[in-house]
């Protein structure tokens, strides 16, 4: 797939594979999102509430998506006072390119504790909960509905009502309600001359308010407008260039998150774009889509890995299926954000994922199936589990996943769901040979046995590089496990990192790695970051073990030669130094 896309890339001219592109920092910090705690009644007072109660357990959200709630609209569909007609809201057109009311006082009306402008409530909260990216959220359309043709702030854009017309192809696929709503109300479309003129203004007003980024959404819909316009390819093209012309204008860092961009006239669109959703939303109140989730995204980032870091969407801490979308994160080499409502979080959890000081410890590569998974059906078929590998700088990472019998891929006829039965587990193997390219990280001086540290059981094994391990699960079980090379530094001495063994991707706390020679000591010095239990395979009990330049205590285990000690909390980069 990597040659192959490099070969495409080249061919026609259009996008750039996902290695060249700048990647935003916000992936490397824990985040928060508003759209499933508030859905559109996003607000202020929600914010810093849901802001606060994270910073107080201690797992500090850094940067922040302002989902949909926040734009100035109108709708013609809703009557104020009269009840609300189901998917009414996808109605809507945006009437300015500034906040509502919510997010921006009027000296002619109550304020109901909304802040002087979006500005303000943006430095507030920077500084009162040490948030460090914020990003809004809007429609490539500007809004569901699309512009306003005749409000005196959008007018110049010369939008034309257009109602969208579904491929019969995608219909026969499945139904979504906001497609069927937007069909239904139609989508005023900015003139494709304008598009640019529109970003730029939109944009460049958010930069003025001290935004830092945004998650542009809704970006199928032109597929379904494109007739007269040079068909959907060519119209996607003019729209995603004027799109990215004004993120790199406006926005430092390439900070854009892409969402319903899944069709390749958008993936195919992207030459500066470097994060898009892979998977259709998180829907907290569907448990049957949550195995779905996690192995579409899996699949998925096969194509789109190559193109963009795909982007696995929030998830709820305090959720049945919390544990399985936590592991799914840690291995999938993306941003890790929730979108909890206020004051519901599960801090246990969220710690095996973020670190005291709200950085992530995200593995180097989008998480993708492992090779004997990839003609398996892990969500039907009854018997097989799905295996995700990536790599850290010197470990390998493979969460392992139970997907079998809590939902079924959708419109398939019944002739094509074969009833299975659902045993209380199944049981799979892992080996250090599912990780692809572990030889890269192993170096030289590699034995060629792998150290496997089990997050869930706390255990560690030795194992040759085709060694198998059996690990049972139950339906929306999950583990985790660390996968080091045990190298040779000397003649007497094998070692191999595992790394904070409390985050479920422990080997990405280790940064580098020195080893010093000395008779009669010999040294090794592991510099990395987090804090909390440490641990390591060592086949010698050290003589010494010091962090940051003060003797620590440590733990070793003569029978699976396992170390561990702790780096104090309140550290957030540390060097640890094994004398032998």
């Amino acid at each position: 797939m990597k040659e192959s896309m490099k070969i495409l890339e080249k061919h026609i001219g259009t996008f750039s594979v996902r290695e060249y592109k700048q990647k935003p920092a916000m992936l490397d910090w824990f985040g928060w999102c508003t759209w499933d705690a508030f859905y559109f009644d996003v607000n202020p007072r929600g914010i810093e509430d849901g802001l606060k109660s994270l910073l107080e357990g201690g797992t500090p959200a850094r940067f922040l998506i302002i989902d949909d709630g926040w734009q100035d609209t109108a709708n013609e569909f809703q009557k104020e006072g009269e009840p609300s007609i189901e998917g009414s809201q996808y109605g809507a057109r945006l009437v300015s390119i500034r906040e509502n009311s919510k997010f921006r006082s009027s000296k002619n009306v109550a304020t109901n504790g909304a802040p002087n402008s979006l500005k303000d409530f943006v430095a507030t909260i920077k500084k009162n909960f040490g948030v460090k990216y914020v990003y809004v959220w809007h429609a490539l359309m500007g809004y569901w509905g699309g512009v306003h043709p005749d409000a005196p702030g959008t007018k110049k854009y010369n939008t034309k009502l257009i109602y969208p017309l579904q491929s019969p192809g995608n219909l026969a696929h499945s139904r979504d309600l906001t497609m069927d709503c937007m069909e239904k109300y139609g989508v005023a479309m900015i003139d494709p001359n304008k598009a640019y003129e529109f970003y730029g203004d939109l944009h460049s007003y958010l930069v003025s308010q001290n935004v830092d980024g945004v998650k542009v959404d809704v970006q199928n819909i032109l597929e379904t407008l494109a007739a007269g316009y040079g068909g959907r390819v060519s119209l996607t093209h003019r729209f995603q260039q004027a799109l990215e012309k004004s993120i790199s204008k406006n926005f430092q860092d390439n900070n854009i998150i892409c969402c319903m961009g899944q069709n390749t006239d958008s993936v195919y669109s992207s030459n500066v774009s470097a994060i898009t959703r892979a998977s259709d939303d998180f829907m907290p109140r569907n448990l049957t889509s949550q195995t779905l989730h996690v192995a579409a995204v899996a699949f998925n980032s096969i194509f789109f890995g190559e193109i963009v870091v795909p982007d696995w969407d929030m998830f709820y801490s305090l959720h049945n299926s919390a544990e399985f979308h936590a592991a799914a994160r840690a291995v999938g080499g993306c941003g890790v954000y929730v979108s909890d409502k206020p004051n519901q979080h599960n801090f246990e959890l969220l710690k095996k994922l973020v670190l005291p000081n709200g950085s992530i410890l995200r593995a180097k590569y989008p998480g993708r199936p492992t090779r004997d998974c990839l003609f398996n059906d892990p969500v039907m078929d009854g018997k097989s589990l799905l295996k995700i590998w990536n790599l850290n700088t010197y470990t390998g990472v493979l969460g392992i996943f139970n997907c079998q019998g809590a939902g079924t891929w959708p419109n398939l006829n019944k002739k094509q769901i074969i009833p299975i039965s659902k045993p209380t587990y199944l049981t799979g193997h892992i080996s250090p040979s599912d990780i692809e390219y572990l030889e890269e990280v192993a170096g030289n001086g590699w034995t060629g046995d792998c150290a496997v540290y089990s997050f869930n059981s706390g255990s560690l094994y030795q194992l040759p590089r085709n060694g198998l391990l059996a690990v049972s699960l139950q339906v929306l079980q999950s583990e985790v496990f660390t996968i080091t090379p045990i190298k040779n530094y000397n003649q007497s001495i094998q070692f191999a990192p595992v790394g904070l063994i409390k985050m479920y991707n422990s080997g990405g706390a280790v940064e580098v790695m020195d080893f010093f020679d000395g008779n009669p000591t010999c040294r090794l010095s592991i510099k990395g970051r987090g804090s909390g239990p440490f641990g390591a395979y060592s086949n010698i009990r050290p003589k010494t073990c010091i962090v940051n330049s003060k003797n620590v205590e440590f733990q070793y285990d003569t029978r699976d030669k396992f170390l561990t000690l702790t780096i104090p909390l309140g550290i957030n980069s540390w060097e640890t130094e094994i004398y032998f």
